[in-house]
């Protein structure tokens, strides 16, 4: 039987180990109570008036020429509830790491029956927005974006790259929960510019709802994407200067 020779493995250190820094609680995550209470908000005053099947109780105006708005509207309302509450769970810390087989199955309900549908019926109903054609081309990058992310997530988790996965889905995160945002906007846009009805729009009530649409879609998306960007950014920073640290002088 042959043998080798050689220094023999050093037996491992008995001093005492380096602490890690304990998991934190659900409830010390700051953000998360008031992610779901906005959540659960949003959701529970916008999804009632498209239970109904009466286009009259719908928020957005049906465009001439289009009827199977309506229908698509209802289905991008349902599936992207469905994406916002499965979203809430996905990046919730303690529940990723507390329930991990839980996470990856609302992982594929939030792909598959969330993103994916809301998706495509979003791209449809985005591009015959009643809103013009500025509101039209935010909406139809945004659902290509939107779809873009979440499928560049799910194949690196698919791949088991998780931290590529994880850099996707905070994008995409950011896109589903910008209707929220896109609420926010509108509002102050709305604000700022209605008592410029008479004169900078003159008198063009049509013109106006059209731009603080228009403003309050870009800004709806793009601050949140690129306020995603900006904190991934800056994670990868920290791990740089944290990698200078450890070199050896």
């Amino acid at each position: 039987m042959a043998t080798t020779t050689g220094t023999p493995p050093s037996p491992p250190a008995t001093g005492p180990s380096v602490p890690t820094a304990p998991r934190r609680r659900w409830w010390r995550r700051p953000w998360i109570a008031p992610l779901a209470f906005v959540t659960v908000v949003f959701i529970a005053f916008s999804l009632p008036p498209y239970l109904t099947g009466d286009p009259a109780t719908s928020r957005i105006p049906q465009p001439e020429g289009f009827p199977a708005h309506y229908p698509l509207l209802v289905a991008h309302v349902l599936f992207a509830s469905v994406a916002m509450l499965t979203c809430f769970f996905q990046v919730w810390p303690w529940f990723r790491g507390r329930y991990p087989v839980v996470h990856r199955y609302t992982g594929r309900v939030y792909v598959f029956a969330g993103v994916l549908p809301a998706g495509l019926t979003g791209l449809v109903i985005g591009a015959g927005t009643p809103f013009g054609p500025v509101q039209a081309a935010s909406n139809v990058m945004l659902a290509l974006l939107w779809l873009g992310f979440t499928a560049a997530g799910y194949r690196m988790a698919r791949q088991r790259r998780f931290v590529e996965h994880r850099r996707w889905m905070l994008r995409s995160f950011a896109l589903t929960f910008s209707i929220i945002t896109n609420r926010i906007w509108g509002v102050i846009v709305f604000l700022v510019l209605s008592p410029q009805l008479d004169t900078t729009f003159q008198g063009n009530e049509t013109m106006l709802s059209w731009t603080v649409a228009s403003l309050g879609g870009w800004l709806g998306w793009t601050v949140p994407l690129l306020i995603s960007q900006w904190w991934l950014d800056r994670g990868d920073a920290a791990k740089r200067r944290a990698r200078l640290r450890s070199r050896p002088s």
